[in-house]
């Protein structure tokens, strides 16, 4: 049954709660961080979904080595050796409290 599916979907703890959880709690995030650390391949729909709920989020611009450190928090990350991270500029985002 259709219904009883999706509502399982909304109901289950998964990959798209545990992010909203990590973003509540008071944490940054990243595009590369949502999708290495909790599997969610489009940051921005979510994002835009909590913004709908009434969470106001904001953004910086910073560099993928500040990522890469807090990435490594929780799991290990080791871009190519090449690459220069603290060239590469991504952006962040967080709840405003």
């Amino acid at each position: 049954n259709q219904h009883l599916m999706k509502k399982n979907r909304i109901t289950k703890y998964g990959n798209v709660m545990a992010l909203k959880e990590h973003i509540i709690s008071g944490n940054k995030i990243s595009r590369i961080e949502a999708l290495v650390l909790f599997g969610v391949q489009d940051l921005n729909r979510e994002l835009l979904r909590m913004k709908k709920k009434g969470f106001i989020i904001k953004n910086s611009k910073v560099t993928m080595t500040k990522i890469i450190v807090r990435m490594n928090k929780f799991s290990i990350c080791k871009p190519p050796k090449d690459l220069p991270t603290n060239e590469v500029i991504m952006n962040e985002y967080w709840i405003n409290n």
